[in-house]
């Protein structure tokens, strides 16, 4: 087919009549025909070098990735697709699995239909066919088990139980795609729940009668007070009672050290004497470091305190877009490292008691792999509370790092300069998304109600921000390449290695912890040729450490395994080591105090005479930034 002429073409030379010839116009008169096909067609560059064409390609996949992730909360489809894609294949060629679940199928309609037909000969009630997980607790109201709302919870648990048996055990499914898998469909039936909707839901129903549907309204001024929050970045309700420096974070103490990264904070002594190894706390620099000093009765660093210790801790700086190009290695020099110079200053000739928390564990355990490696013995201790040191297991938050994951991500980030706290805060949501978001919304939409705000909640919302090199680097060479377990991560050029240390290592793991299993905390025996003191508490991961130290609630047990021991597997583990009711706090003191000198005056609040004088008062400045 010929090329269409185009209408400057047609137009140039004017209406066409048979009758008519067309004179050409003289020579000097260029004619527009003869311009246009002088001038050739746009076409693709062929100028263009290699290096060109990546940097194109480059810059276009980044915009395209970046704009995408900014709608899907930073999730990359490409990898959602491809699990999917695995698990339907592998189903799809086999017939065995198929039939297993429709014969599972045809039971579970069989006994729902038999469950239904006893509570209509019985009244309503029944021996329930199926009971929900201890953890569930939707169905946990009396109105769940009348009729006909029991038959809808029993269908619902039916259908929740054969899915899962659908998105597993699927014979060649690679485990993280079935792991994918199981997890979006487990998001999928937690947002179909006839907990979430009107019509199947007694206890909201029975709320309207009792409010005469003003809980409805009330709800919607609820979800009108949260947009408007969201709209304008304003903390969450409730948050308001528990100010930072007023409500919590009020150990007494000073910023004795500032950089563009850190202030590290000196606690105030509350004995008149005390031992004389300090303790350096190095917090997740995802999360503001109160946490560890929120109310005065769940201060963990004031029970140090009173038990006899010189408390110092590190306070992250909230990083913005200019902080892009921190990494790895700018955290360990310019946090622990310089925290851990600033200390060794004031409390000179002694050994610290280093103590690191989530990421901060993970940081510290790097640190003092290159500290023993080059000869460095400023360590008398470590304690690591809720932290990985080996991330082959880190529970379900590895779902979410795969290499099309993390390309899609670091798009994100590279537009950004950061990873924005919502992004973040979204992703630890879905790992609990029964508690966290759609119990939430039926709670303060449709029952009317605001979830009561205590200090670890508003601290919760509190949230950080990631640079973009540094979280690059830590979810790649940590969690994707496991580099720091198996040898491979470098400090200043040189690998490090965990079981350089031989300082006496105590490991806190919290038996419900979704961030951080105390299966994965459990292989730092595996890691580490030295004692190792290994305490698995009651709790999650923030709960099961700021247990406070009278929580009468809890409980924990705990085992040493000396560095001449043999290994217990995690199982044989919790079946030997002995209970102890109560917080873990007493006990955690008591190892402190067993590996520290006896007790002597306390040191001076900084060191002004030696570049360290005291800036200005606990909790400083960049706790308070947004």
């Amino acid at each position: 087919m010929p090329p269409r002429r185009s209408a400057s073409l047609r137009s140039s030379r004017g209406p066409r009549r048979t009758s008519e010839v067309v004179q050409p116009p003289p020579a000097a008169d260029k004619p527009a025909a003869d311009s246009i096909r002088a001038t050739p067609p746009p076409r693709p560059r062929d100028d263009w070098n290699d290096a060109e064409l990546h940097q194109l390609r480059d810059s276009l996949d980044h915009i395209a990735h970046a704009g995408l992730a900014r709608l899907t909360g930073g999730l990359s489809p490409a990898a959602v697709a491809g699990a999917f894609m695995d698990w339907a294949v592998h189903m799809a060629i086999s017939p065995g699995k198929q039939v297993e679940l429709a014969t599972k199928g045809v039971r579970a309609w069989g006994r729902l239909a038999q469950y239904a037909a006893q509570c209509s000969a019985a009244g309503g009630t029944a021996e329930p066919c199926i009971q929900p997980l201890p953890q569930d607790r939707r169905f946990a109201e009396a109105e769940w088990w009348q009729w006909p709302y029991n038959v809808i919870q029993q269908g619902f648990l039916l259908q929740q139980e054969w899915w899962d048996n659908a998105t597993t055990g699927v014979d060649g499914v690679t485990r993280q795609h079935e792991a994918v898998v199981e997890f979006a469909m487990r998001q999928i039936l937690d947002m179909a729940s006839p907990t979430n909707f009107i019509a199947t839901n007694p206890v909201i129903q029975r709320r309207i009668v009792e409010t005469g549907g003003q809980n409805l309204v009330q709800g919607l001024r609820n979800f009108a007070d949260d947009r408007e929050r969201i709209v304008h970045g304003k903390p969450a309700a409730g948050t308001e009672a528990f100010q930072v420096g007023r409500d919590v974070a009020l150990t007494p103490g000073k910023v004795i050290y500032r950089n563009r990264l850190i202030e590290l904070i000196q606690y105030e002594p509350t004995t008149d004497r005390v031992r004389p190894e300090p303790i350096l706390i190095v917090p997740a620099w995802i999360m503001k470091y109160y946490i560890l000093d929120l109310s005065p009765e769940n201060s963990l660093v004031r029970y140090l305190r009173e038990q006899g210790f010189t408390v110092f801790i590190i306070s992250w700086k909230n990083p913005t877009a200019e902080d892009r190009d921190l990494g790895m290695d700018d955290y360990r020099k310019l946090g622990v490292m310089a925290a851990l110079d600033a200390v060794s200053i004031i409390v000179p000739a002694q050994k610290v008691h280093s103590v690191g928390y989530c990421l901060g564990g993970t940081l510290l355990s790097i640190a003092a792999a290159a500290m023993a490696r080059d000869g460095d013995k400023r360590l008398a201790t470590m304690s690591l509370l809720a932290a990985q040191a080996d991330f082959r297991e880190a529970g379900e938050l590895t779902l979410f790092v795969n290499e099309s994951q993390l390309h899609f991500l670091e798009d994100l980030m590279r537009s950004q300069g950061y990873l924005d706290t919502r992004q973040m805060a979204g992703a630890f949501q879905l790992l609990r998304s029964n508690d966290l978001i759609w119990s939430r919304l039926v709670r303060h939409y449709l029952m009317g109600e605001r979830t009561p705000m205590n200090d670890l909640m508003a601290w919760n919302a509190d949230a950080t921000r990631m640079p973009y090199r540094m979280h690059t680097e830590y979810l790649r060479q940590l969690f994707l390449n496991n580099d720091l377990a198996e040898g491979r991560f470098q400090v200043d050029g040189r690998p490090v290695a965990v079981s350089d240390i031989r300082a006496p290592i105590l490991a806190v793991g919290t038996e419900r912890d979704h961030v951080a299993p105390w299966r994965s905390a459990f292989k730092i025996h595996l890691l580490a040729d030295t004692d190792v003191t290994f305490l698995l508490t009651t709790g999650g991961h923030n709960a099961g450490i700021v247990v406070g130290a009278d929580n009468p609630k809890a409980s924990f047990q705990t085992l040493t395994k000396s560095v001449s021991g043999h290994y217990l597997d995690p199982d044989t583990w919790t079946g030997i080591a002995p209970r102890f009711e109560g917080s873990w706090w007493p006990e955690w003191a008591r190892w402190l105090a067993s590996h520290s000198s006896e007790l002597t005056e306390p040191p001076s609040m900084g060191a002004p005479g030696r570049g360290y004088p005291a800036l200005c008062d606990a909790p400083g400045t960049y706790v308070l930034q947004a």
